[in-house]
């Protein structure tokens, strides 16, 4: 089943989290995010049910297979693009706040040829 973006946003929160070497929790889902524990609750119960998430032993979020394959393109899209905004002049706060929001609707052709040229650019400034 297809990811809606707040979905995306869930999954690329638990991928950055699971990067610090911690159990990941809701409660610190919530607050990377904004949001409610109860709107976590809800989406976790979603991820778990579509097979991206598990849970651990210990109570934490874990991500499945599936999890950590589509968090993983979420967050190389975000990451691009702010980095590819920001190489343009963008403010780094409004580049960030930008790519959030084109990560969720750019085609995978465009953001492939955006990344290819973003890598090429990077590689010619360092030659």
């Amino acid at each position: 089943m297809a990811l809606h973006q707040s979905g995306e946003d869930y999954l690329e929160a638990i991928y950055i989290l699971s990067g610090r070497g911690k159990t990941v929790r809701s409660v610190d889902v919530a607050a990377l995010l904004g949001v409610t524990k109860p709107s976590v609750s809800r989406a976790m119960s979603i991820l778990r049910a579509e097979g991206y998430l598990a849970g651990s032993p210990e109570g934490g979020l874990i991500l499945t297979e599936l999890g950590q394959t589509e968090a993983q393109r979420i967050y190389e899209r975000h990451e691009v693009l702010t980095r590819f905004l920001t190489s343009l002049g963008v403010s780094q706060e409004t580049a960030e706040d930008d790519a959030c929001r084109i990560e969720h609707v750019i085609s995978e052709e465009s953001f492939n040829r955006l990344r290819d040229h973003a890598y090429a650019q990077i590689e010619k400034e360092r030659n």
